[in-house]
């Protein structure tokens, strides 16, 4: 029988006080409701924090950009609702996610980024979170037919750039966010997103190199190069008590036998004609051996097609949303 980690047992006053410890909690991303990727636009923010709350998630993770959580359209009272309505739902705010790129020969470009990284350091901790999620390198997306696509924008920018030239911006530029950071008591949470950053090696340079106690992971099993149970293991042993935040993603649902799975993303999006699913299990047991006791989001970041190349609805990015928090539910609790 599983009863979670350590449990400690103290007897008081003739009464056992029993005292379970932190357990990997999962959150939704709002980046999952943001319009971009289903029909029928954005879901407003405090919406997605009712649909948090009512599907049983432990915290909610705010896109910090429009249409949720930029910090140009929240003032400081907007603020304070917010982060009461989420205490209120009995939510926690995992994080606060930036869409930042840092790898522009422009310096006026990332002079512009910088400023706008260091607006949502403050509107995290004007909500009470201590976690941004950063990128190194961001590609964006374009809409196509009111759609977001990716499909515009992989190529790599600025070809006459070289990919250390690259490194050492997107490195100077972390390192000074990482003091905006440390004034606020917020640390940044690198992900490994490409591009630039490339494999979980690469985050972990950028990291080292980068040397700030305020400046940490966003280590996605996702984005792994391999899912091999092995690779998967190695990645997450390797980052150890660097990794403070994760996202998971993918889609889901029940199979015959009401079990939920995992399904393959429509080739058309994923440009493959088999796509790798995420080894989550490897990543769950390792995570468990490095003890982590932060937050797994769930992110629905791709054009949402589940039948017949047809975009989807918000009810069945609802259905998506709610299979994904069952199956992670219970692939932590086994």
């Amino acid at each position: 029988m599983y009863l979670g980690k350590a449990i400690d047992l103290t007897i008081k006053a003739g009464r056992i006080k029993i005292k379970k410890e932190e357990e990997m909690k999962v959150g939704l991303y709002t980046t999952s409701y943001n319009g971009l990727f289903f029909k029928g636009g954005p879901v407003p923010l405090k919406e997605c924090i009712y649909k948090a709350a009512e599907f049983g998630f432990d915290g909610i993770e705010f896109e910090g950009k429009r249409p949720h959580a930029s910090p140009l359209d929240l003032d400081k009272d907007d603020r304070k609702e917010l982060k009461d309505l989420v205490q209120s739902k009995g939510l926690e705010i995992a994080a606060v996610s930036a869409y930042n790129n840092f790898a522009s020969p422009v310096m006026i470009q990332r002079e512009n980024e910088l400023l706008m990284l260091r607006e949502v350091i403050k509107l995290a901790s004007d909500l009470g979170t201590r976690i941004v999620r950063i990128f190194a390198a961001w590609r964006g997306w374009t809409l196509r037919e009111g759609h977001g696509t990716y499909d515009m924008v992989f190529k790599y920018e600025h070809p006459d750039v070289t990919r250390l030239q690259k490194w050492n911006w997107c490195k100077e530029c972390i390192k000074e966010s990482a003091k905006y950071a440390e004034d606020l008591g917020v640390t940044l949470a690198l992900q490994n997103h490409p591009p630039l950053i490339e494999s979980y090696q690469d985050a972990l340079d950028m990291v080292n190199e980068v040397g700030s106690d305020y400046v940490k992971c966003c280590m996605d099993p996702p984005l792994f190069k391999s899912q091999e149970d092995e690779y998967v293991a190695q990645a997450i042993l390797a980052t150890g008590n660097l990794q403070v935040h994760c996202h998971f993603g993918g889609e889901y649902e029940k199979n015959s036998e009401g079990k939920v799975v995992q399904r393959p993303i429509p080739s058309v999006i994923s440009g493959m004609e088999s796509t790798p699913l995420a080894n989550y299990p490897a990543a769950i047991k390792a995570l468990k051996e490095v003890g982590y006791e932060g937050y797994l989001s769930f992110e629905l970041c791709h054009p949402f097609m589940p039948k017949n190349h047809e975009f989807g609805s918000v009810a069945d990015v609802d259905e998506v949303v709610k299979c994904a928090l069952a199956y992670m539910r219970n692939l932590t609790q086994e």
